[in-house]
């Protein structure tokens, strides 16, 4: 799976593009502010639908601009298709093979991405908001259904959360509607859990030994699933169900007190060990960027398993990130199966066979020159 052309309109601080890439690596190099972070953004835009740096749309659009349109010209399976993203004060539209997608859900999987940035070495340190959000696109990618269930289960999320706020001011009313939220939240909250404890179970399985490898067998990494609902990947699904309802009914009354929805899928959390230990807690700093480099290697293999092609590995101002060892074992890991794509403000000091073929490109405020 590659991306041969990639075409950009009024996206960002671009206002016309268009690039033709390797299908091995490309180097995009600039210095800060300049956009190589932008066209790393369209990538992953091109495949999620929604950008990694804002949840506003509307902040991809160059300024002044009706709307933003990102085209693609992709390889999968040797079968050449385009991919195209507009947005507008209107929404956004998603095509593939210039049929617009009516549900986001049946447009996302068409390509896969994996990003690596300077932030997703926070993703064991950081709040447990992160790790929910990358195994959520994780899943979303090689299970676009997901995608569903997730919409869905935000939307009765909100819902609910506005009637116990509701029903915080007034105690005494009826509480029926409550009831049926309730349910609806708790049919696509087993869902999702029964997914991320399959998907886990998929992740652990390259997590482990790439982490073993890159710490030069020193280190054991395991990774648990945090519920706030007692629940566990050996249950079935009625099991989960029935757990669920238990705790709704347990904890009703404080969720009124609260004004909130207490327990659930957006409350879960991944705890990461190494060792035993808990990585977050009691990691070394390199632990923990040892850990999340596992985790992106694990993913691209996980990817790889399920939908039979390597993804799109994004790398944008990482590998600087990284000390020579980790550097050097992510770069051979990729070489000659992955496209992929590294920026950075420069390229020296990073020895590796695998730059030395790479195509090159150079941003300067929103034009971009292939300099090979």
């Amino acid at each position: 799976m590659y991306i041969h052309e990639l075409s950009l309109r009024s996206f960002r601080n671009y206002e016309q593009l268009s690039l033709t890439f390797d299908h091995t690596i490309n180097v995009i190099i600039g210095e800060n502010a300049q956009g190589k972070t932008n066209l790393m953004e369209a990538i992953y835009t091109l495949a999620f639908t929604r950008s990694h740096r804002t949840p506003r749309d509307k902040e991809l659009i160059h300024w002044d601009a009706e709307y933003a349109k990102i085209k693609g010209s992709i390889y999968k399976r040797n079968r050449r298709f385009p991919l195209e993203i507009i947005f507008s004060k209107k929404g956004k539209k998603a095509k593939l093979n210039h049929i617009e997608q009516k549900r986001l859900s049946d447009y996302i999987g068409a390509l896969n991405v994996v990003m690596f940035a300077p932030e997703d070495l926070h993703l064991v340190k950081g709040s447990p908001q992160v790790r929910r959000r990358f195994i959520d696109m994780e899943i979303g990618q090689i299970q676009p259904r997901y995608i569903y269930h997730l919409g869905q289960y935000q939307k009765v999320l909100r819902q609910r959360n506005h009637l116990l706020k509701e029903l915080q001011r007034k105690p005494s009313a009826d509480r029926t509607m409550l009831g049926v939220l309730t349910d609806q939240l708790i049919e696509h909250a087993v869902t999702l859990v029964d997914r991320r404890f399959k998907f886990l179970q998929l992740l652990r399985s390259w997590a482990a030994p790439i982490h073993e490898g890159i710490s030069r067998k020193l280190e054991n990494l395991e990774i648990t699933y945090d519920s706030s609902v007692k629940v566990s990947e050996d249950m079935d699904l009625a099991t989960i169900k029935i757990n669920y309802e238990e705790k709704f009914r347990e904890i009703e009354s404080k969720e009124i007190e609260r004004g909130t929805t207490l327990v659930g899928p957006h409350r879960d959390d991944l705890i990461f060990y190494v060792n035993g230990k808990d990585v977050q807690t009691y990691g070394s700093q390199g632990q923990q960027r040892t850990t999340a480099l596992s985790l992106k290697l694990a993913e691209i293999e996980l990817i790889h398993s399920e939908v039979g092609e390597y993804p799109i590995l994004l790398l944008d101002d990482v590998l600087s990130e990284l000390d020579d060892f980790r550097q050097s074992h992510l770069l051979h890991t990729i070489q000659g199966k992955v496209q992929t794509f590294v920026s950075t403000t420069s390229i020296e000091g990073i020895e590796h066979d695998a730059l030395k073929e790479a195509e090159i490109f150079r941003v300067i405020n929103g034009t971009v020159e292939n300099q090979k």
